[in-house]
């Protein structure tokens, strides 16, 4: 628990922080990281979940994407870094992940990747409940 409190300057729960956080409509027409995959196949995979927090991990081999998903709030690892196409509202970038790095989100009301580098790409997520 210090770790969230720290993180987001919450009290004893976390949970009631986050749960004022709202994405647009769009978000509730999509999956989630974990449900969304690359042609029809699964990409993330869940390593702990409980009433706090799901933590999983998402892997991406050189050519390998990630469809159309949402985001809720959560803070991520790159296990391994690489090259990923980024595309949301913004518009298409390329971004290059360097391992070891670590970001944080409110949120994403969605966004699709693809890794077009040459090595295969993780990252460990973190989301609160």
């Amino acid at each position: 628990m210090n770790f969230m409190r720290r993180w987001r300057g919450c009290g004893a729960l976390p949970r009631a922080c986050f749960s004022l956080i709202a994405l647009p409509a769009v978000a509730d027409d999509l999956p989630d990281p974990v449900a969304a995959g690359w042609q029809g196949k699964p990409v993330c995979e869940i390593l702990h979940e409980d009433v706090a927090l799901r933590v999983f991990r998402c892997t991406f081999p050189p050519g390998v994407g990630h469809e159309r998903h949402f985001h809720a709030t959560h803070f991520g690892y790159a296990l391994s870094g690489g090259t990923m196409r980024i595309t949301d509202a913004s518009g298409t970038r390329e971004v290059t992940l360097t391992t070891g790095s670590s970001f944080f989100s409110d949120g994403i009301p969605w966004h699709e990747v693809v890794n077009v580098g040459e090595t295969a790409v993780s990252y460990l997520m973190i989301e609160p409940k």
